[in-house]
């Protein structure tokens, strides 16, 4: 069935793409580097938002020589508010490996041996890039995929990632690759939507067994997700003198190699006083040498697989020891330490 459509589908899809395709910085070039550094970037992010990234750091690192040789604040800095920020570090470490091999690798199997870089962005780079005959897939072409062929393997099992990749493979233009894997991961981010899909004007209509068997809102599949784990932060902002104190959080887990206030974080609620008192004992403050100026409370912090309800409390102090792991640094010089959107926000605020 997949093979005796597989003419009409391609002739359909690219017909589409070239009516409907969104006129894109990243598009119509062959330079590997700035089509890498927008696959990052729209990695679990939206092209509204993304766009502004892409040429903040097109302008800033305008080659990847020049984002290898970047310090890595500046360019977590550049980043701050994308989330995920490990993509921000995988992309300056991949740089610094590309910078020392002396050359942008223009193969999937080379691009793979970067940092960071899985299957998708190496399907996407080499296509992309160097037209090689590698077929992607991103939630864009599951939805379509899934919908056209009514395929209800789920998309986060290994059985169904295999099956999706051969489906995308049997009907793959190999001498137009990178303009298919354009056209139809296009089609999925406009047309075959995850809510609302236009199917009254779809060209694939006549063939989408989705849409024959009514299960268009159902598909793709997905196995059902963990429930997300709630924790409790509480941020000490302390001012003395005009300097503030950070600490740089560790390079895994969330807002990895970011800086923020020192705190306390808990599985449950605990009144403000005895994360106050935690902090003050980190830093050897004495009660006497201790003012509250404010409290602010309950700000719902939501990530993919996390919920946090922090409390941001900034006292001044007129005495303190700083252990070597933490930094002291002047209020004024803030905003030039990289931050999750969280501190941002508070900052920007207070």
């Amino acid at each position: 069935r997949i093979i005796m459509a597989t003419n009409f589908i391609q002739n359909a899809l690219f017909s589409w793409y070239e009516l409907n395709k969104r006129g894109l910085p990243w598009r119509g070039i062959n330079d590997p580097y700035k089509i890498w550094l927008s696959e990052v970037i729209l990695q679990q992010t939206k092209v509204n938002q993304g766009l502004s990234y892409y040429l903040k750091f097109v302008k800033a690192f305008p080659t990847v020589d020049k984002l290898a040789l970047a310090d890595e604040s500046v360019v977590l800095k550049l980043w701050q508010g994308l989330g995920y920020y490990s993509r921000a570090r995988n992309l300056h470490n991949a740089a610094k490996q590309i910078h020392k091999m002396g050359k942008f690798p223009n193969t999937y199997n080379e691009l793979l041996k970067l940092k960071g870089v899985g299957e998708y962005t190496a399907a996407a780079i080499s296509s992309f890039a160097f037209n090689e005959p590698k077929a992607v897939v991103d939630g864009n072409v599951y939805r379509v995929l899934s919908r056209l062929f009514g395929v209800f393997t789920p998309i986060d099992s290994s059985a169904g990632k295999k099956e999706f990749q051969n489906i995308a493979n049997s009907i793959l233009p190999k001498q137009l690759a990178g303009d298919w894997n354009q056209a139809i991961m296009e089609f999925g981010a406009l047309q075959c939507t995850p809510k609302s899909p236009n199917c009254n004007c779809c060209p694939l209509i006549g063939l989408c067994e989705a849409h024959k068997k009514n299960k268009v809102s159902e598909l793709p599949f997905k196995k059902g997700k963990p429930k997300k784990q709630t924790r409790f932060i509480y941020y000490i902002f302390i001012k003395s003198f005009g300097n503030t104190v950070l600490v740089k959080r560790p390079e895994n887990g969330i807002w990895g190699n970011l800086y923020e206030f020192p705190n306390v974080v808990t599985n449950e609620k605990i009144n403000t006083e005895l994360a106050l008192k935690n902090i003050m004992d980190m830093f050897s403050i004495n009660e006497g040498c201790v003012k509250v100026n404010s409290i602010q409370e309950s700000i719902k912090h939501i990530l993919s697989h996390r919920i946090f309800y922090c409390t941001f409390i900034e006292v001044e102090v007129t005495s303190l020891l700083i252990p070597d792991n933490f930094v002291s640094t002047s209020i004024q010089e803030l905003n030039s330490f990289p931050v999750s959107r969280l501190m941002e926000k508070y900052l920007n605020e207070c």
